[in-house]
């Protein structure tokens, strides 16, 4: 879910005519601690956390009531409880998530081919060609909200637009639990009563910068001359904001094939400037990946670094191992490596990943090196199984076990 700030007069009916709106953007509200909540119904209504326990590594997931007191998914997670001292925390169980995430994945596959999967928790579906069988896109919206809902057991968000960014948006705003349709003709009118920190890449630091020139909402934004929002934002996010206030967004839903690499990266609503906190983040998403890979008994031969600026300008670095690899043993010493030679760009890291691709089946028959000893992947698998029977917050790497920095960043009300 995006903490982006929403604008509750944009949470209305904008027309019925959903005949120029193809596309939809279908998101869990909070999908850890939904699935969590569906083997812990007594704790329906209270705040909970999904992510280590005793302050250890960073958020996963936090149900709406967690979110209320400030608590955002990559917080550290002393930060965390220091801001919701009552939340019920709960180890992350990636295999589970996965298992619900490919129920709802499925059931989004019986409506179109063109279907588009973000993340575990959400996805892109353009469904023009299944009109005639299903009905119209509002029609379709509502029997994958049933269906998720009947079939698996949690709730989801439905935004329709003509494009995929302003379909988002609509989810964002459609929840919790909701569905909201944006007719082409009334997208302009939608995206002017927004504030502008509800566009993508707009984070606290470019919302103060653009209020100094008088900047505030998505209307002033869409009236002001690029070349002037140059001046503000830079060359790159003056032209990306300029074309999102528009709600222009050319691209298509894309469909995946076969998984060719195994990641994860998270996008911060504040961009973090504190080097030990995004190294700890690295490390988090390089544990995240080996886990994912080892479950699928994989290896990858290529690790990849994945860091955004507040300047909307991505960087990516990546390094070919001599030998594939399951470990994040393995997988954090490169990022490591790439990540420090990497500069803070200014204003700070908006978003970071890790990705290993070049995938292999781990049981290809993969030479290993000559000084290579087997059972140096013992002590990960080791930690998996304890993991798979008593949680994943029962193991954690030694770095992720000290008390981080707390992050440079003054307090703020989650949006």
């Amino acid at each position: 879910m995006s903490r982006a700030p929403r604008a509750e007069s944009a949470r209305r009916s904008w027309g019925e005519d959903d005949s120029a709106t193809p596309i939809l953007h279908v998101d869990m509200d909070a999908f850890f601690a939904s699935v969590e909540l569906l083997e812990h119904p007594e704790l329906v209504g209270r705040p909970v956390i999904v992510g280590g326990r005793d302050g250890r590594g960073v958020v996963s997931a936090a149900s709406y009531e967690a979110r209320a007191y400030g608590v955002s998914s990559a917080m550290p997670m002393n930060e965390a409880m220091r801001r919701c001292p009552q939340a019920v925390v709960l180890p992350v169980r990636h295999g589970v998530y996965s298992a619900v995430s490919r129920q709802v994945m499925g059931i989004l596959g019986e409506v179109t081919p063109l279907l588009e999967r973000v993340s575990v928790d959400e996805a892109f579906l353009d469904v023009s060609g299944a009109r005639r069988r299903m009905g119209s896109p509002v029609t379709i919206g509502h029997w994958i909200r049933r269906q998720v809902r009947e079939r698996v057991g949690v709730p989801a968000s439905v935004g329709i637009a003509s494009t995929k960014f302003v379909a988002k948006l609509a989810s964002a705003h459609a929840k919790p639990d909701g569905l909201l349709l944006i007719p082409a003709q009334a997208t302009q009118d939608f995206l002017n009563v927004l504030p502008v920190g509800a566009l993508w890449g707009v984070g606290e630091k470019s919302a103060q910068a653009l209020a100094r020139w008088g900047i505030t909402d998505v209307r002033q934004l869409a009236a002001t001359d690029v070349r002037r929002l140059e001046r503000i934002l830079g060359p790159a996010a003056a032209r990306h904001l300029h074309d999102l206030s528009h709600g222009v967004d050319p691209r298509p839903v894309t469909p995946q094939r076969e998984e060719k690499s195994v990641g994860t990266e998270s996008t911060f609503f504040d961009t973090i400037t504190d080097r030990e906190h995004a190294r700890r983040v690295l490390l988090d998403q390089a544990h995240q990946c080996a886990a994912r890979l080892r479950a699928g008994g994989l290896r990858g031969r290529v690790v990849v670094l994945k860091a955004r600026g507040a300047d909307f300008v991505t960087v990516t670095r990546s390094r070919t191992l001599g030998v594939p690899t399951d470990l994040a043993r393995d997988i954090f010493a490169v990022v490591e490596s790439l990540f420090n030679a990497l500069p803070t760009p200014g204003g700070g890291f908006r978003l970071l990943g890790v990705r290993v691709e070049g995938l292999a089946r781990a049981d290809d028959g993969v030479q290993l090196l000559l000084d290579d000893d087997p059972r140096r992947g013992a002590p990960e698998r080791a930690a998996d199984a304890v993991r798979e029977r008593w949680g994943s917050a029962a193991l954690a790497p030694a770095s992720l076990l000290s008390r981080p920095r707390e992050p440079d960043q003054p307090d703020r009300p989650a949006h």
